[in-house]
């Protein structure tokens, strides 16, 4: 969170060459959007930051991007499932005759609140590759209505 004390707006206070105002950034599904509301044009620090936040909400509604001070995540460049917070993993664990057992699943994570990681998966070895990764788009989906109202994505060839 900023100093602001308002996500992704930033003070701006740089006196030599006499600029004062807020600094608003939108950065969602790889593109920034931003703009400067200086002291100056709206009279004085609160209404350039009222003016700022306005701003802000509506870039975020018109981009598609849930209005929350939580970090959202929407693109990655590990990701290879094409739905983030879906990963195709082979799981291993002994069994209670000490042998290691091997099990490959689609791994979901999310995070129900701010620092708080929850995972769970799903058997590929019994629902078969294309099943397991639709349960698996499906249940990441559910989860994102419930941190943040609405889905943010679909998988790559998934509606």
């Amino acid at each position: 969170m900023a100093k602001s004390g308002h996500k992704s707006i930033s003070r701006i206070d740089t006196p030599e060459k006499r600029t004062h105002g807020w600094y608003v950034r939108v950065y969602f599904n790889r593109t920034m959007h931003s703009k400067f509301f200086s002291d100056s044009r709206y009279s004085g620090s609160e209404e350039s930051l009222a003016e700022a936040i306005r701003y802000r909400d509506e870039i975020e509604e018109k981009i598609g991007k849930p209005r929350t001070d939580r970090h959202v995540v929407t693109a990655s460049p590990r990701n290879q499932s094409g739905m983030i917070g879906v990963q195709r993993k082979t799981k291993r664990s002994r069994t209670r005759h000490g042998k290691i057992s091997e099990c490959d699943v689609y791994e979901i994570t999310w995070n129900p609140k701010p620092n708080v990681i929850r995972r769970t998966s799903i058997s590929i070895d019994r629902y078969g590759e294309a099943e397991a990764f639709r349960r698996a788009c499906a249940l990441r989906r559910r989860k994102e209505r419930e941190m943040y109202g609405r889905e943010l994505q679909t998988a790559i060839g998934l509606k």
